[in-house]
């Protein structure tokens, strides 16, 4: 048909199909830890890749009571570095600051954002103090789903601890999707087996603990983990929740 743009189809490399075909086509399921083995031998770009799982949950996101939504801090961190954007006044300025916040003030930022600053969207995550929601709520209609939120950890007492594991690289935020689907990124292709799957327990331990009392029947029901570039390799459910349930605290 004239003028009818036909969609191409997404081909991927003979290294990536043939690592597709030697894990059983995503159909074989491995234990957490031979699954992060297998990761971590098909990570082979010429760069660090992110290792991240993704989690389909027994929940609908679409009743409020069962939206699932945290924050976790792994033991060995996701090895990325982020940009923090921090609302805050005297002493819990200077704290955030001394954290290594890249950006810190209160009704000066605001008034730049209300002004048309657009650099506020150059941060990767955006932290207030409990006292500066009056200031930054002006802006909230700007902000959008980039306002800071008690749900998920990016409003507190204590800003600068907030930016301490963020800068640290150990804060980890998720949500559920639409399609009842958790992502979230558990460290580096470089990272050990052993760091891996600390992290990978500590992540699913957020994600039990999260569980909501409105969700019935199976709660974790696929788990799946891969690299940047890498395909997905299938976590058998049961020894992933077992290994999630050791953890302490």
């Amino acid at each position: 048909m004239r003028g009818r743009k036909v969609a191409k189809k997404q081909r991927h490399s003979n290294r990536y199909m043939e690592a597709v075909k030697a894990l059983g086509n995503g159909q074989q399921v491995y234990s957490p830890r031979e699954a992060i083995r297998k990761v971590k031998q098909t990570a082979t770009a010429k760069f660090d890749e992110s290792i991240d799982i993704a989690v389909n949950l027994g929940v609908d996101p679409r009743k409020s009571d069962q939206m699932v939504r945290g924050v976790v801090n792994l033991p060995h961190g996701t090895g990325k570095k982020q940009k923090v954007l921090v609302f805050a006044k005297g002493e819990q300025a200077e704290a955030a600051r001394a954290a290594g916040a890249d950006m810190v003030g209160a009704e000066d930022i605001v008034e730049q954002i209300q002004k048309g600053w657009k650099g506020w969207k150059n941060f990767d995550l955006i932290v207030a103090g409990q006292d500066m929601m009056p200031i930054i709520s002006r802006v909230g209609g700007i902000l959008k789903a980039r306002m800071p939120n008690p749900k998920s950890g990016t409003v507190s007492p204590n800003p600068a601890k907030v930016v301490e594991d963020i800068k640290k690289a150990s804060r980890v935020e998720f949500r559920v999707d639409k399609a009842g689907i958790v992502h979230m990124p558990i460290g580096r292709a470089s990272f050990s087996e052993e760091q891996l799957l600390e992290n990978l327990a500590v992540a699913l331990n957020a994600l039990l603990k999260a569980k909501p009392a409105t969700s019935k029947g199976r709660y974790l029901q696929k788990i799946s983990i891969s690299s940047t570039m890498g395909p997905s390799v299938r976590i058998d459910v049961q020894e992933a929740q077992r290994l999630a349930e050791q953890v302490k605290g």
